[in-house]
């Protein structure tokens, strides 16, 4: 009853060309970022982007490459897309306006399963409000003066100077 050599590499051969078929029921967001400040050869890599799709709890992530582009697997099902793509980063310092942070995922008309922005996802390499407000680059003023009170008491009583133990307060109560 054993199987005959035949039919044996037909079958072998058969699944051999079912793993080469990739069926692609798969919905992509294909998109870029761009930078307002930076220079023409800038690298892009590194720069995070996650997707976030509506009633789906899991988060899609993608990294961009050299050029600013990115590639996401959408979770399938989902016919009315309801998706929204932020940068989240990259490995320098970026700044953006928050319109400019976020963007909606919109089906690419002429391509099956194929989305892209409807807005695109910029930052600036350099604070773009420096020169008028520096808070709201992120950058913090100095930190106030660590001096310390130093009441003058007498030498001969003993003590180490005041600035050893004036700032602390001991709370004596009964217990």
């Amino acid at each position: 009853m054993a199987l005959p050599l035949g039919m044996i590499s037909a079958l072998v051969l058969f699944l051999v060309a079912l793993t080469g078929v990739q069926l692609s029921n798969c919905q992509h967001l294909n998109a870029k970022i761009s930078c307002f400040d930076c220079p023409h050869n800038y690298d892009f890599s590194g720069i995070q982007v996650a997707v976030k799709c509506e009633k789906v709890k899991k988060l899609a992530t993608a990294t961009t490459e050299e050029n600013g582009s990115f590639k996401v697997q959408l979770p399938s099902g989902i016919s009315n897309t309801n998706c929204l793509a932020k940068l989240l980063g990259g490995p320098n310092q970026l700044y953006s306006k928050k319109k400019n942070l976020v963007s909606k995922v919109v089906k690419v008309g002429h391509q099956p399963n194929t989305y892209t922005l409807a807005t695109p996802l910029a930052f600036s390499t350099s604070c773009p409000l420096a020169s008028i407000d520096v808070k709201s680059c992120g950058a913090q003023k100095g930190i106030g003066s660590s001096k310390t009170v130093d009441l003058p008491l007498p030498p001969e009583w003993g003590l180490a100077p005041s600035s050893y133990y004036v700032p602390f307060f001991p709370i004596i109560g009964i217990p």
